[in-house]
């Protein structure tokens, strides 16, 4: 496509990594002067964070936005993959003082006397790093759809995306974006076709579309031209394997 005067970026998501949502933020402002983040459906965690990104986001009444607060992966019981919240971590001395009756100094001993026996500290210190970065791409990406107010209003909106609620998975509306101050608009007539393409992408893409014996397409992404597709084995490598198309 090249450069162009303005980029509508339809957006479906549910997560994914930081470092990888700030280079495709970038990218995109790159390659336009206006940018634009149309959302039907889900649009969460880092599909969250890349909203930042635009100059205006265009969401309907079933757009699902959450909080940006990044997780650390690890093995739970038996192996089972788990996913852990850093807000799992810093509200961990407000549970012993809350539930437990500790006063707030032996509470903070407490909490990190126990997190360092059930968590590595330098994974601990890995941890807190991560929170400081997301916390820095947050103000960053929200310059470029927030340029005029001032830096200490970017720290405290990026920090109530990331600490201003109780779960990761907490849904919020564009109702509530709205109010944060970020700039999400409603266009009747985008939002139809817009749903219409998710209805599309919820046949084709992610786990809903495949039975447990077939591979499965967890990615897509597509201009008016091209389409390409990633294709997941549970035998595949890692990354998978992409696939181009040409629309008909």
């Amino acid at each position: 496509m090249g450069k162009v005067e303005q980029l509508d970026v339809l957006l479906q998501a549910r997560g994914g990594e930081v470092n990888a949502t700030r280079r495709i933020a970038l990218l995109l402002r790159r390659y336009c002067q206006t940018l634009t983040f149309i959302v039907p459906y889900h649009c969460q965690s880092a599909a969250t964070l890349l909203t930042l990104a635009g100059d205006e986001i265009i969401a309907g009444d079933l757009a699902l936005f959450s909080p940006i607060d990044p997780l650390l992966h690890g093995s739970g019981p038996e192996g089972a993959p788990q996913a852990m919240s850093c807000q799992d971590i810093r509200r961990f001395g407000a549970l012993c003082q809350d539930w437990f009756g500790q006063d707030q100094q032996q509470a903070q001993q407490q909490a990190l006397s126990l997190l360092c026996q059930s968590i590595f500290p330098p994974t601990l210190t890995a941890f807190y790093r991560s929170t400081q970065e997301l916390q820095d791409i947050g103000e960053q990406l929200l310059t470029f759809q927030l340029p005029a107010i001032a830096s200490a209003q970017r720290h405290a909106l990026v920090q109530t995306l990331m600490f201003g609620y109780h779960s990761h998975d907490y849904a919020l509306t564009a109702e509530e974006l709205l109010a944060l101050g970020l700039k999400v608009s409603r266009d009747d007539e985008i939002e139809a076709q817009a749903w219409e393409a998710s209805l599309a992408l919820q046949a084709l893409v992610g786990g809903a579309a495949r039975s447990a014996e077939n591979d499965w397409q967890d990615a897509m992404i597509a201009t008016p031209e091209y389409c390409w597709l990633r294709i997941r084995s549970a035998d595949m490598a890692r990354q998978g394997q992409w696939r181009e198309e040409v629309w008909q």
